[in-house]
């Protein structure tokens, strides 16, 4: 089968992973995949593939399709969720004994504190959060009491909740939990030992930044503790692969072995090159882009020994294949995802991007330069997997890394000795600890220029350019518009820019649409207007959970930043500096008093905020030409009622006309009769309402409205 052919079957596979809703969505997914897939069989055709490879194309993508999704993991009759009644998420947590067995040692939560870890029984998994960190390591049998609840959904597409996270990993139950586990058995696994022996090693030679990141090279940052703002920095220069062990890392540590047995015949060369992969393996976990890599890796290694020519395209498709059929919940893990595009990237186009970019740059003897060649190598590759991982980088994530080429460009030379140094170091941490001083000096210099050159990525102007989360079908749209750039001939890439500019249209059409969204999680209320590309934010609670939420709104949307942020909790926040670092301008309630008073107003342009009165929460949102009433509380509502009587202040004007009225709370027979009088278009409310009246709209116990602001 042509390799192009089977770079469509992946793009095929991608567009299974699409989270499209409702029969619409369903509708969407078949015709995206029925155009590639007609396209795949036009082009195979036309590069003389037999009528067996296309018919075996058609039949292998949606099967693979199918059984990704159907397979997906379902809790079992013997699952701990099994313990609980048959009841809402909002359930009363049960108190529960378990025994099971640690999956990985206790990792912290971050910002939320203590530590959370798996533990696995014969039924199924649990998932256990401690307040406070206990000494116990993976492989320990334990006993422990504590509430069992279901993970809590997110209230939104854009604030994921721990349900949707768990649930990819075959997890449906988390035990909250207050005293130390009692330990039945502690089995020493032998690899989790080398492993926590090597990390130990290099964080106590580099400290928790330097060492950390070497730790990283080895094991993968899915096993390793690195500083939150060392993480967030590989995140904003787009050198995040760089700590996650996957194929590169594999390359390097292959290329090494080779090298050394380049002279042994072909069995010690192959136990060798075995030896290396197996211990990669071991040593990183079976995370799902270290599977591909190896089994890619071994694939091709046996191909290339046996006299063959390796086809690394039908290599990744064979290595996706087996993957899935091991393990279907991969299909829709964003590191899954995100390997397998970047490969196929540098598989199909690096090669293209590093000839064109050849012809481009100036070369040859006239020109008095001679690096062109490795300019164009190095940015050939960068180049590739960022455009092959764009479109999968948008749907999940709704930030590009805008100096990710730059970045990997000016790291590449760091990246290699400093993998091979740390891998160096790791197996003298448990074979010669003597020598790790005379590693760790040189390396850890090294290191140290790495981590500078990140941050200097990381710091530069729109790092991390912000650009919303399209909707689901902009990124098919998208991804079929790059589709033409595999082929030859201008006028399917015309074609192709015609696709990628309507996608922009579209999106930043959206993007700058009047439009309201109110969140409701945990009791509390965000409610976020845009108007022309901007936003400002209303919220009930001024938590370090609320601005969280508020943080990845606005990344999801595209907001850089907000314009304003009013925060209408009557409890002084502890977190004024998070807030500040979303708003210039952050009005907050103090000493019982609201944040503005009547005669004030908070505004930008297209965007306002107008109290109705001193002693409520009573205000008017005006969003471009529209205008909402906010009634967060009963009081509120009374005292809008009293705007409207004779002698009324600044609402009377006010009575009917609204673009829509929001309500913090569940209204009585009078309350609906006073606000339906006047004349709202849209009626939201929050909280659970089973039994609405028509045309209101309730959020739900932990959910989200969103509509055009008029």
């Amino acid at each position: 089968m042509p390799l192009l052919t089977v770079s469509l079957a992946l793009a095929g596979l991608a567009l299974g992973v699409l989270p499209l809703e409702g029969a619409a969505g369903e509708w969407l997914r078949v015709l995206g995949l029925l155009l590639v897939l007609g396209f795949s069989w036009w082009r195979a055709a036309q590069l003389g593939a037999g009528l067996a490879a296309r018919l075996a194309l058609l039949v292998l993508v949606p099967a693979m399709l199918f059984w990704g999704v159907v397979r997906q993991p379902q809790p079992g009759a013997a699952d701990p969720v099994r313990l609980l009644p048959a009841a809402p998420m909002s359930a009363v947590p049960q108190q529960v004994r378990l025994r099971g067995t640690l999956v990985a040692d206790p990792r912290p939560r971050g910002d939320q504190g203590g530590c959370s870890a798996v533990l696995e029984q014969a039924g199924g998994r649990t998932e256990l959060l401690w307040r406070q960190c206990p000494a116990v390591q993976q492989g320990w049998r334990l006993e422990l009491d504590g509430l069992l609840r279901r993970p809590a959904s997110g209230p939104h597409p854009l604030l994921s909740g721990p349900a949707e996270r768990l649930a990819r990993q075959g997890i449906w139950s988390q035990l909250l939990l207050e005293d130390p586990p009692k330990v039945l058995e502690r089995p020493a696994p032998p690899i989790a030992g080398v492993r926590r022996m090597m990390a130990a090693a290099l964080l106590a030679s580099g400290g928790p930044e330097r060492g950390g990141v070497l730790a990283a090279l080895v094991l993968g940052s899915a096993v390793v503790p690195l500083p939150a703002e060392v993480r967030e920095a590989f995140r904003a220069a787009g050198l995040s692969h760089a700590l996650a062990a996957s194929g590169f890392h594999l390359t390097v540590l292959l290329g090494a072995v080779m090298a050394l047995g380049r002279r042994l015949p072909r069995p010690p060369r192959a136990a060798l090159a075995i030896g290396a992969m197996l211990l990669f393996l071991l040593l990183a976990g079976p995370q799902p882009s270290v599977v591909r890599a190896v089994l890619m890796g071994g694939v091709a290694f046996a191909v290339l020994e046996g006299g063959g020519r390796s086809r690394p395209l039908g290599v990744l498709l064979l290595s996706v294949l087996v993957m899935l059929l091991a393990r279907p919940n991969w299909l829709l893990d964003v590191g899954f995802q995100l390997s397998v595009a970047a490969t196929a990237g540098l598989i199909l186009t690096a090669s293209d991007l590093e000839q064109a970019l050849q012809r481009w740059l100036p070369a040859g003897e006239g020109s008095g330069w001679i690096g062109a060649g490795w300019i164009s190598a190095g940015l050939a590759v960068p180049v590739a997997a960022s455009l092959w991982t764009l479109p999968l980088q948008l749907l999940h994530f709704g930030v590009v890394p805008l100096y990710a080429v730059p970045a990997n460009l000016v790291v590449a030379p760091l990246l290699t000795p400093l993998t091979l140094g740390a891998m160096a170091m790791a197996l003298c941490a448990v074979t010669l600890p003597a020598l790790l001083p005379l590693l760790a000096w040189p390396l850890g210099a090294l290191c140290g220029l790495l981590l500078l050159v990140v941050r200097g990525f990381a710091a530069l102007p729109m790092a991390q350019w912000q650009v919303g989360r399209p909707i689901p079908w902009l990124v098919l749209l998208l991804f079929l518009s790059l589709l033409p750039w595999l082929l030859q001939g201008q006028r399917w890439r015309r074609l192709g820019l015609v696709g990628l500019g309507l996608t922009l249209a579209l999106h930043l059409s959206l993007l700058g649409a009047d439009r309201l969204l109110l969140v409701h999680q945990w009791g509390g209320d965000l409610l976020l207007a845009r108007h022309q590309g901007r936003g400002a934010l209303i919220s009930l609670r001024a938590d370090g959970l609320s601005c969280s939420s508020a943080a990845r709104l606005a990344t999801g949307l595209g907001l850089s930043r907000y314009d304003w942020i009013a925060l209408l909790d009557p409890v002084a926040s502890d977190e004024h500096a998070c807030w500040q670092e979303q708003s210039p301008l952050v009005l907050a309630a103090s000493q019982g008093r609201a944040p503005l008073l009547p005669g004030q107003r908070l505004e930008s342009p297209g965007l306002a905020l107008t109290p109705l009165s001193v002693d409520s929460h009573a205000h008017v949102l005006t969003v471009g030409s529209h205008r909402w009433l906010l009634l967060p509380d009963r009081q509120s509502l009374l005292a809008w009622q009293q705007q409207l009587g004779p002698g009324a202040g600044p609402g009377a004007d006010l009575a009917d006309g609204w673009s829509g009225t929001w309500l913090g709370f569940q209204p009585r027979p009078r309350d609906r009769q006073a606000v339906a009088a006047a004349a709202p278009r849209r009626i939201w409310v929050s909280g659970e309402w089973p039994e609405a009246p028509s045309g209101w709209q309730a959020s739900g116990g932990s959910g989200a409205l969103d509509s055009p602001a008029g």
